[in-house]
């Protein structure tokens, strides 16, 4: 399992930020980035829902708890909108989805 300084140092490496352009962010030093990153340190709450938000994701994507854990923001938005379709729309999304699915198994598979 990832840990959370783990799961912060990937995210900000994928957004191609410095620990100082992080700790600008979220209103925190470049020393205390680090320490959150290392496992020294666990960033509190209020650094943590910061964190969350310079990021798009939630506390729980962080944290690697929760239903919701692996999700960034924007997979759950669009799920929560697809369970508000009617079901025979739902049932085109996934229809849709399975094929995209299995063409991805099927290259994956043949390479």
């Amino acid at each position: 399992m990832v840990s959370i300084g783990e799961r912060i140092a990937q995210l900000r490496k994928a957004k191609d930020w410095s620990q100082d352009q992080l700790a600008k962010e979220v209103e925190s030093s470049r020393v205390m980035i680090g320490k959150y990153e290392r496992g020294d340190n666990l960033p509190s709450i209020e650094v943590m829902v910061k964190i969350a938000k310079a990021f798009g994701v939630s506390v729980d994507f962080i944290l690697g708890e929760g239903l919701n854990a692996a999700y960034d923001k924007e997979m759950v938005k669009r799920l929560d909108e697809v369970e508000s379709l009617p079901d025979d729309e739902k049932k085109r999304i996934f229809d849709y989805m399975d094929l995209i699915i299995r063409d991805y198994k099927t290259k994956k598979n043949y390479k």
